[in-house]
């Protein structure tokens, strides 16, 4: 492409590249210019010296990590945690986009759509409060359980339910809004295949088998590489807000260790090495994922 048909396409497109520009400024700044910090995963860092002055340690921090009393502790956690949203969470929001299908009162339908949408938007400081407050040894749900014959007291220090507040509460906050996308493309089924269906007498849970589940299954695949792909990335911000020392051997995740030992220890080159080899490992699951879903379907992200 010579300069005069780059002159004349400018003009052409001139109102395009200018409203695609702040975007490509913004991804400049926010996320290809902040990768050089990755610098800091092999370095002493300290504020003084900087990413280019501080001395060089290569592999250290990465080594020290491996052999560290908290990497198998941190690798477990953050694995069941995230495994445990995934066979759990991730269905869910389909499930309920699946439901909805069926509801043929539209007015209902809506506000069904409306109050499971809430949660949400709900700050995460505020839905870690209302946790503490009711799974709390005074709390509503701590009570009900207590009569119910269960265990008493603090529910969300007792480490053998933390993982289950912590998994039930994250499908509750996104099942509405995860389910939207489901709910889009279950809008554009052809109805006819329905119609057919019920022509051949098929019932409401054979057309769900044999109709909608495999005119969504491309959604699904790709959201499940997705998810995958960020299969060690765990919600490290309610876990901060709801875990507590009793509870660090199942809720101490790598989110988690990366904020103590960067922000509160100041260990910056040790931190960045530990969310670098948590940045790798996701990577790598999110390739082996789009491969298997290349090869064994007709749908992948590349």
């Amino acid at each position: 492409m010579n300069i005069a048909m780059i002159k004349k396409d400018w003009k052409i497109n001139k109102a395009v590249y200018m409203i695609v520009f702040p975007v490509i400024v913004h991804i400049i700044i926010f996320s290809y210019a902040p990768m050089v910090g990755v610098l800091m995963a092999f370095q002493n860092y300290n504020i003084k010296d900087g990413i280019f002055g501080s001395p060089w340690v290569g592999f250290k921090h990465f080594a020290d990590f491996f052999n560290s009393y908290y990497f198998l502790r941190l690798l477990r956690n953050t694995f069941l945690l995230s495994f445990y949203d995934l066979v759990f969470g991730f269905p869910a929001p389909i499930l309920f986009a699946l439901l909805l299908n069926e509801i043929r009162n539209q007015k209902f339908k809506r506000v069904v759509q409306t109050i499971s949408y809430m949660p949400h938007f709900i700050s995460t400081v505020i839905v870690a409060g209302i946790i503490i407050d009711f799974f709390s040894s005074t709390g509503a749900i701590a009570e009900i359980i207590a009569k119910l014959g269960g265990p008493t007291g603090n529910l969300l220090g007792m480490p053998r339910y933390f993982r289950t507040i912590f998994i039930t509460s994250g499908i509750w906050q996104g099942l509405g809004f995860g389910s939207i996308i489901y709910i889009a493309s279950l809008s554009k089924i052809d109805p006819e295949l329905y119609e057919a269906a019920d022509i051949d007498g098929a019932g409401r849970l054979k057309k769900a088998i044999y109709i909608t589940l495999p005119s969504i299954a491309p959604t699904i695949i790709i959201m499940l590489i997705l998810r995958i792909g960020n299969l060690l990335t765990v919600n490290s911000e309610k876990i901060l807000l709801l875990y507590s020392p009793t509870t660090y051997s199942v809720a101490d995740v790598i989110g988690t260790f990366v904020y103590r030992k960067g922000l509160v220890e100041y260990n910056y080159g040790y931190s960045t090495a530990v969310g670098l080899f948590n940045s790798i490992v996701n990577f790598t699951l999110l390739i082996v994922a789009n491969f298997f879903s290349k090869k064994f379907s007709e749908t992948s992200l590349f």
